[in-house]
């Protein structure tokens, strides 16, 4: 295997097809040599599949080696059957990989309440090599892809390190943790606390910023394996560059939404803490008038203001103080004229769209992610599981 995408030291892997549903891989798995440091975080979906239930119980400690992935069937709701299948594939993979069950995490994403066809996992992970060659993590991006229509990685250098993740989704997004599914693999060597602490302050910044349709899968998770093989690296440029390569999987992931034509920032200053930008931030772009107008490059900053009004609770938010831009436009509340209606919507027909609200309260500030929504969403989710 080989990955134009640069992959850290010391990490293996294989893909393939299992024949859950076409030709195209839908499976992979990534392992480390040697043991790793992992933190990792998972949906809070009451209806969370047996492949996060699995993986959260082995990541609690803060130690594992890799993760095995299958695409076009989440494996969810399918009772105590699931929760079998889910360990059968972790603890075919350790045997295939030469590590114990508990080190592998597992997950599944694709349509609810059907359980594997398990007689073809078993007959292809029971024809897993022994001795994984080098991780071809383009492949594996490719590999959990569901509805996506292109596979998403992103990489970068920390001194001798190298830092990769990769990530699938463009619909039921609205994480209420991390993301749909995104894994990090590095030769850093980072302490686990440090790690954990890092991960999740990243997270909060990028991946939960992120909505496509306001809907948490019951798959969401996301890891990062550090196995330090390339020595240690500065914290702080550590978590910059893990920061630069999530968001650029966030933003491919907006851009990619279902049936998307172009991605929306809302970026909310002004704001009593970031903790108030951020539901602002949420309220707008998860708005379906939102989304459409910007699809018909509208300039309705109506729709925006709505949007902000409907954080009922904020009682601090004020019209008199609030501000709205399309772009560099101003269209609240400056005068609404021809002129500068025509300028709007003219930076609306852009491919990205970035929605400007001030509060006018004080320094918090927050960015969120998302898409338009086009009648290729209603196109896909309508014919979803035929």
């Amino acid at each position: 295997m080989s990955s134009q995408t640069p992959v850290p030291a010391g990490f293996r892997g294989v893909a393939g097809n299992i024949g859950i549903k076409d030709p195209k891989d839908d499976f992979f798995a990534v392992v480390s040599e040697v043991p790793a440091h992992v933190s990792a975080v998972f949906t809070r979906s009451r209806f969370a599949g047996p492949s996060v239930t699995l993986s959260r119980r082995c990541a609690a400690d803060g130690r594992a080696r890799g993760v095995a992935v299958i695409a076009r069937n989440a494996n969810v709701a399918t009772g105590r059957i699931g929760d079998d299948h889910a360990r059968e594939v972790q603890e075919r993979v350790a045997r295939a990989a030469g590590v114990a069950p508990e080190e592998i995490l597992v997950a599944s994403t694709g349509v609810i309440g059907r359980p594997y066809p398990i007689e073809k996992v078993r007959s292809y992970l029971d024809a897993l090599p022994t001795d994984f060659p080098p991780a071809d993590l383009d492949r594996a991006a490719a590999a959990m892809m569901t509805t996506d229509t292109r596979p998403k990685a992103a990489s970068a250098r920390i001194g001798k390190a190298t830092l990769t993740g990769i990530a699938k989704g463009v619909g039921m997004i609205e994480p209420d943790m991390a993301t749909m599914l995104a894994w990090f693999f590095t030769d850093a060597e980072l302490e686990q606390p440090v790690l954990d602490e890092v991960f999740r302050r990243v997270v909060d910044r990028t991946f939960n910023a992120l909505s496509i349709d306001t809907d948490t899968s019951t798959s969401d998770s996301a890891a990062i394996f550090a196995n330090g093989l390339a020595g240690s690296v500065d914290v702080a440029g550590f978590e910059e560059a893990l920061y630069e390569v999530a968001l650029k999987l966030v933003r491919m992931i907006a851009s990619d939404g279902e049936g998307a034509s172009k991605l929306i920032e809302v970026r909310v200053s002004g704001a009593r803490d970031d903790a108030q930008a951020k539901r602002v931030a949420k309220a707008v772009v998860n708005s379906p008038l939102v989304k459409t107008a910007v699809h018909g490059a509208d300039p309705n900053w109506g729709r925006v203001v709505m949007a902000v009004g409907k954080c009922s609770d904020e009682t601090d938010i004020l019209p008199s103080r609030v501000r709205v831009h399309f772009g560099d436009v101003e269209t609240y509340p400056a005068e609404a004229t021809e002129e500068v209606l025509e300028r709007a919507a003219r930076y609306l027909r852009g491919g990205e769209v970035v929605i400007g609200v001030d509060l006018g309260i004080a320094g918090g500030g927050f960015t969120a992610y998302g898409c338009d929504l086009t009648e290729g969403y209603i196109r896909i989710n309508a014919d979803y599981t035929t």
